[in-house]
C-alpha cells in the first residue's frame, strides 16, 4: 500500500495544481460567454483545437520517450536522454514557426472564409497561437524532468503561475481597461491602441503566459548542450515515432469534430453551434482535471515501478479506483448541472438559450472522460513492453472511426452528433487496448467489476435527466446513492486504510 499511497501523493499534488489552475481558468469562461458571441467564442474554441492537434507535431512523442529512456540508461547518460530530447522539439518549433510563417497569409483568408473576422485579425491570432505553440513545446521536456524528478510541488507551482498570468492579462484586457475607460473618461487618450473586445488579447494574455513559464523553466534547461549521441537519438526515434502517430491520431479523436465543425455546417450555423459546444464543454473540464491529474502522477510512475514483481497487480488496482472515483465525478457533474449553468450564461435571453440548450448532453461529455480516462490507463501495456506500434494501431482504428462519423452524423445532428463520434472512437479505442493488452502484456483487470460501477453511474444520471427533468435534490439523493454502493462494496479496503491512517 505504500507505494500506491506514494502514487497517490504525487497524483494528488498533480491534482491540485490542475484543479487551482482549471479553476482560475474556469473564471474566464463566464467573463467570455458573456462578453463574446456565440460565433466569436466558436473560434476561440476552433482556435485552440487546431492548437492542440498542432502541438503533437511539435513534441513529437518525446514526453513518454524521455521517461521510457531514463529507466533504459545508465545515471551517467541520463543527461544525453535530455539534450537528445530537447534538441528534436527546438528542432520541430523551428520548422514549424518557418512554415507558419510562409503561409500566414493564405491561412488567413480561410480562416476568415465564414465572415465573422477579417484576415487581419486572423493574421494576428494565427501569430499568436504559433508563438504560443513553439514555446510550449520547448517546456514539453523540462517539464518531464521535474515530474521524472519527482517534484511535483515545483510542476504544480509553474503550472499554476502561468495560469495565473494568463488569467491577469486576460481579466486586464476584456474587464479592467474597459472599466477604466468607462469610469475615467480622460483616460481614454492612453488607450488608443485597445480594440474593445477583441478576441485576440486572449490569445496574446496566453503567448505572455507561455513565455513566463518558459524562463521560469531555466534551472532545468541549464545544463543543456547540442551535442547529439546519434545511436541513442536513432533509438530514441524508433520508440517515439509510432507513440507520434498515435498521439496525433489521438488527437484527432479529441479536436477533429470541433475542427470540422464549423465547415460541415451551412453558412455561420457551424460556428454558433461551435460555440454552444465549446461552452457546455468547460462544464466537464472538472472531469478532465482528474484525466490530467492522473496521468501526471502515473507516467513517470509505471514506468519507474514496471520491474517490480507485482508491478501488474498494482495497476490494476490502480485502474479499479480510478474507474470509481471517475464515475463519482461524472455522476456529482452529471447531478448539479442545474448551479453549475451559470458558469456559461451569456450576455443576454438570446444567447443564455442558445447555450443552456447543450445542457442535456453535458452527461455524454463527461462519460467520454471516463472512456479517455480509462483508455490512457490501459495504454500503459505498449509503452512498457516497448510494443508501441499497437498504440499506433488503436489512435489509427479510433481516427478513421472519428473522420468517417464526422461526416456522417455532424450535417445531421450537429454538435450531438460531433459528441456521439467521440463516443464511439473511444469505445472502439477501449476495446482495442484491452484485448490486445492482455494477450501481450496481461493484467488482472477486474473487468466486471468496472463495467458494474460504469453502468451504475450512467443508470443513475439517466434516470434523472429523464423521469426528474435534472432535479437536483433527486440528482443529488442518486448520487448519494452511488457513493452509498461503493462505501458498501469498497468497505474493506476502506477500513484497512483508516487503520493504516
Amino acid at each position: 500500500m505504500s507505494v500506491v499511497k506514494r502514487f497517490l501523493n504525487d497524483t494528488a499534488i498533480y491534482g491540485l495544481s490542475t484543479i487551482v489552475s482549471r479553476l482560475l481558468n474556469f473564471i474566464l469562461t463566464p467573463i467570455l460567454v458573456r462578453k463574446l458571441d456565440t460565433g466569436i467564442y466558436g473560434i476561440f474554441t476552433n482556435m485552440y483545437s487546431w492548437s492542440a492537434l498542432i502541438n503533437t507535431f511539435l513534441a513529437f512523442g518525446m514526453e513518454t520517450t524521455y521517461f521510457r529512456y531514463l529507466q533504459k540508461v545508465d545515471e551517467k547518460d541520463k543527461m544525453k536522454v535530455f539534450n537528445n530530447s530537447f534538441i528534436v522539439t527546438i528542432f520541430t518549433s523551428l520548422v514549424f514557426l518557418f512554415v507558419l510563417f510562409s503561409v500566414i497569409s493564405p491561412a488567413s483568408e480561410w480562416f476568415a472564409a465564414n465572415g465573422l473576422q477579417s484576415v487581419a485579425d486572423y493574421k494576428q491570432y494565427i501569430c499568436f497561437m504559433g508563438l504560443i505553440l513553439a514555446i510550449d513545446a520547448l517546456a514539453v521536456v523540462p517539464f518531464a524532468k521535474l515530474r521524472s524528478e519527482n517534484r511535483p510541488v515545483r510542476y504544480a507551482l509553474l503550472k499554476t503561475i502561468n495560469i495565473c498570468v494568463f488569467v491577469c492579462f486576460t481579466l486586464s484586457f476584456m474587464v479592467f481597461i474597459p472599466w477604466l475607460i468607462r469610469t475615467f473618461p480622460s483616460l481614454e487618450g492612453f488607450f488608443t491602441w485597445y480594440k474593445g473586445m477583441w478576441l485576440g488579447y486572449v490569445f496574446l494574455s496566453n503567448l505572455i503566459a507561455s513565455a513566463v513559464t518558459l524562463l521560469m523553466l531555466w534551472p532545468q534547461i541549464r545544463g543543456f548542450s547540442f551535442r547529439v549521441d546519434k545511436k541513442l537519438l536513432n533509438s530514441m526515434f524508433s520508440y517515439s515515432l509510432p507513440i507520434f502517430i498515435a498521439n496525433v491520431s489521438f488527437i484527432v479523436n479529441e479536436h477533429l469534430d470541433k475542427i470540422l465543425l464549423p465547415s460541415l455546417l451551412p453558412g455561420n450555423v457551424g460556428e454558433r453551434e461551435l460555440g454552444i459546444y465549446g461552452a457546455i464543454s468547460k462544464i466537464a473540464m472538472f472531469l478532465s482535471i482528474f484525466v490530467q491529474a492522473f496521468r501526471l502522477g502515473a507516467e513517470p510512475f509505471f514506468f519507474s515501478y514496471a520491474k517490480n514483481e507485482n508491478a501488474k497487480k498494482v495497476y490494476a488496482v490502480i485502474m479499479e479506483y480510478f474507474v470509481i472515483a471517475m464515475v463519482l465525478v461524472m455522476v456529482g457533474l452529471s447531478m448539479n448541472i442545474e448551479w453549475l449553468k451559470y458558469f456559461i450564461k451569456g450576455g443576454n435571453a438570446e444567447q443564455v438559450a442558445r447555450y443552456w440548450s447543450g445542457l442535456d448532453y453535458i452527461p455524454i461529455i463527461l462519460f467520454n472522460y471516463v472512456l479517455l480516462g480509462i483508455y490512457m490507463n490501459l495504454s500503459v501495456w505498449y509503452k512498457l513492453s516497448d510494443q508501441t506500434k499497437y498504440g499506433l494501431y488503436i489512435s489509427g482504428i479510433g481516427a478513421l472511426v472519428t473522420i468517417v462519423l464526422c461526416y456522417v452524423l455532424i450535417p445531421k445532428y450537429s454538435y450531438v452528433g460531433a459528441i456521439l463520434v467521440t463516443s464511439i472512437a473511444y469505445t472502439v479505442m477501449v476495446l482495442l487496448s484491452y484485448f490486445w493488452g492482455q494477450r501481450n502484456y496481461p493484467i488482472p483487470y477486474k473487468v466486471g467489476k468496472t463495467v458494474g460501477y460504469l453502468a451504475l453511474g450512467g443508470a443513475l444520471v439517466a434516470i434523472n435527466y429523464v423521469f426528474f427533468a435534472r432535479n437536483f435534490w433527486s440528482g443529488n439523493a442518486l448520487l448519494f446513492v452511488y457513493c452509498a454502493v461503493v462505501l458498501y462494496n469498497e468497505r474493506v479496503v476502506l477500513l484497512g486504510l483508516l487503520k493504516r491512517g
